[in-house]
C-alpha cells in the first residue's frame, strides 16, 4: 500500500503539473479539498461500519474506490506530460547555505508532522482524554478532516482579498491555540473546539508554503521530491511512528504535546520566513 501511494502521487501531481506551474496554492489548495472530502467520506464509513461489520469487511468495503478508479485508468489514455529536471547535486548543496531554503524546508518538516500526527493520533488520544467510544472517537476524526476541507474551500474565497502572509499567520496562531485546547480538555465541547481551530489552522498552511517555495525555487515540485525539501517530506513521516515509543513511555498525552510543540515551531518559523523575505526583497 505504501509503494503504491507513492507511485500513485507522484502520478498525480505530474499529471496536474501544468496547471500547478500557473497557480501553485490554487491547485493544491484544491486538491487538499478533495483529499479532504474523501478522509471525511472514509472515516465515517468506518465509523458507521465500527460495530457492524468485521474488519475484513471494512477493508473490502475501503477497496472498492480504488479497484474502481483501477478500471477507469486502464481504459483512460494520458499524454505523457514533460518530467521537469531534477536539481543539480550542486544546487541541492546551495540550497543548505540559503537561509530561505533551510527555513521553508523545516516549517515542512514541523507541519507535515502535525498534520499526520494528528490524523494517526487523536482518535486514541480523544479516547484515552475523555473516555469516549471508538465511534465518537472517529467521528470526531471526522469532524477534523471536514474542518481542513471548509477551512480550504473558505481560503479560496479569504486569500483574495486578505494578503498570504497575513493569513498564514494567522493560520499558524489558530493551530497553535487549538492544540492548547486539545490537550488541556476534559470534555466533549473543547474537544470539538480544539479541533475546528487546529482543522481550520491548518488548511492553508501547506498551500501558501509551497506557493512561496514555488516562487523561489522554481525546481520544486510537491509530487516529486526535490533536494532539500525531500529531507523535510520524509522527515515528516516519522513523528507518528515516533509517537508510538513515546506514547507507551510517558503516556497518551504526549501524541498531543508533540503537535503543540510542532504548531509553536511552525508559528515561529513563520515568523521568521516573513522576516527573512523583507530582508531579501
Amino acid at each position: 500500500m505504501g509503494l503504491s501511494m507513492g507511485l500513485l502521487n507522484t502520478a498525480i501531481f505530474q499529471a496536474i503539473s501544468t496547471i500547478y506551474h500557473q497557480d501553485p496554492a490554487a491547485t493544491l489548495n484544491l486538491g487538499g479539498i478533495v483529499f479532504g472530502l474523501g478522509c471525511v467520506v472514509i472515516t465515517l464509513l468506518v465509523a458507521g461500519t465500527f460495530n457492524a461489520y468485521s474488519v475484513t469487511v471494512i477493508l473490502v468495503l475501503v477497496a472498492v474506490a480504488p479497484a474502481l478508479f483501477a478500471l477507469l485508468y486502464a481504459r483512460t489514455t494520458f499524454p505523457a506530460p514533460a518530467i521537469p529536471a531534477p536539481p543539480s547535486f550542486r544546487a541541492v548543496v546551495r540550497d543548505f547555505r540559503s537561509r530561505g531554503a533551510v527555513l521553508l524546508a523545516l516549517l515542512l518538516f514541523f507541519q507535515f508532522g502535525n498534520e499526520w500526527s494528528i490524523a494517526g493520533w487523536l482518535t486514541i488520544f480523544l479516547i484515552h482524554q475523555l473516555g469516549i467510544s471508538p465511534e465518537a472517537s472517529l467521528e470526531l476524526l471526522a469532524l477534523y478532516w471536514l474542518a481542513l476541507l471548509l477551512g480550504r474551500i473558505g481560503a479560496i474565497m479569504i486569500l483574495r482579498r486578505v494578503a498570504h502572509g497575513k493569513v498564514l499567520v494567522g493560520s499558524s496562531a489558530a493551530a497553535l491555540f487549538g492544540c492548547t485546547i486539545l490537550l488541556s480538555t476534559n470534555n466533549q465541547f473543547g474537544a470539538i473546539t480544539g479541533i475546528l481551530l487546529v482543522g481550520a489552522g491548518f488548511a492553508t498552511i501547506y498551500p501558501l508554503v509551497a506557493e512561496k517555495i514555488g516562487h523561489r525555487f522554481t525546481y520544486y515540485h510537491p509530487g516529486l521530491f526535490n533536494g532539500i525539501f525531500s529531507i523535510a517530506m520524509i522527515g515528516a513521516m516519522l513523528p507518528p511512528w515516533i509517537l508510538g515509543y513515546a506514547a507507551n513511555t510517558w503516556g497518551v498525552g504526549v501524541v498531543m504535546a508533540a503537535p503543540l510543540a510542532g504548531t509553536f515551531m511552525v508559528f515561529v518559523l513563520t515568523l521568521l520566513i516573513w522576516l527573512e523575505s523583507k530582508l531579501v526583497g
